[in-house]
């Protein structure tokens, strides 16, 4: 990777990954662009660019302007948010992933990394240790788009060897950006409810189990694939796993520690989808292939999280 360009680089993922991708290639090596207003960080470097992944000229422009040899691919409308507009999601999830492929296969773009999700998998998938090959039969619009997503991907690497990469990620729980329309968002918003002294009233049923990842390790296995030997590889996309987490045991952790925490549940319409999805994920294709293993528990997290939300109170 020499030359990056980082869509929805506002988003949760993206954000901390353009950070963590210029520490290690440089800031003058890493463009990042969005249709949002760019945070302080991203307005205090250089490479910041307004782009519409749906402008497929515009994207075009760029990756030209900019020599572009990596695209990671990050914009994108999320499982709550696309319930509300599944059109919307469509369009952004479907249509964005399609122009960044076929800009990619133009411009000779060498690399396209973009993320799936547990929520390609449907009620039908096994619910403990899902997988990589189940049947895909997801119930949200999110879902559909992202089992599609991983079909174009597999589709540009056959025909047109463009070297495609994708993982699915579980519920990714972050201290640094507000979650942006997850099903799993309920995870951040105990932490940050907890650090404010407020109790927290949770979408989601106490014993849900769901599977989840702390943002290190989502931003650590992003780059370990992206440089992987792709001799190694197996397959285009792989399920990534880290913990299998219910409500209850993240109130239990946070308690340890702020003991005055008080959570209450109040099920909507969000617990249909977590209900469909699986509570953990059989992730031993990635092990192998590219050495992947998070390095937080839900404790190593906890912990990080909240001191890393009460330097931000302070």
């Amino acid at each position: 990777m020499k030359r990056i360009l980082v869509t929805g680089a506002c988003g949760q993922i993206g954000s901390e990954l353009v950070k963590y991708l210029r520490n290690i290639f440089g800031a003058e090596n890493v463009i990042a662009t969005d249709i949002k207003k760019p945070s302080d960080f991203l307005k205090a470097t250089d490479g910041f660019h307004y782009l519409d992944v749906l402008n497929m000229d515009e994207l075009a422009r760029l990756v030209v302007e900019e020599d572009v040899d990596t695209i990671f691919h990050m914009a994108a409308i999320l499982s709550a948010v696309g319930e509300q507009n599944p059109q919307l999601a469509y369009r952004i999830n479907l249509q964005g992933l399609m122009n960044v492929l076929e800009v990619a296969r133009q411009k000779g773009v060498r690399q396209v990394f973009a993320p799936s999700s547990i929520a390609v998998f449907g009620p039908d998938a096994p619910k403990e240790n899902t997988p990589d090959d189940t049947p895909l039969n997801p119930t949200t619009m999110y879902g559909v788009t992202k089992v599609a997503g991983e079909k174009l991907m597999q589709y540009y690497y056959l025909k047109y060897q463009l070297d495609t990469r994708s993982l699915r990620f579980p519920g990714i729980i972050s201290s640094e950006t507000a979650p942006g329309g997850g099903t799993t968002d309920f995870a951040v918003d105990l932490y940050v409810h907890a650090v404010h002294h407020q109790s927290y009233t949770s979408y989601i049923q106490a014993d849900t189990p769901l599977p989840f990842m702390y943002m290190p390790d989502a931003i650590k296995a992003i780059v370990q694939l992206a440089q992987a030997d792709d001799s190694r590889l197996s397959r285009r996309v792989y399920n990534v796993h880290a913990m299998r987490l219910t409500p209850a045991e993240i109130v239990r952790s946070i308690q340890k520690y702020l003991p005055d925490f008080e959570c209450y549940y109040q099920p909507d319409h969000r617990q249909q989808i977590a209900e469909s999805w699986p509570h953990s994920i059989d992730d031993q294709n990635a092990r192998r292939d590219w050495n992947w293993q998070p390095d937080y528990d839900l404790d190593a997290m906890t912990r990080d999280m909240i001191e890393k939300l009460s330097q931000k109170l302070k």
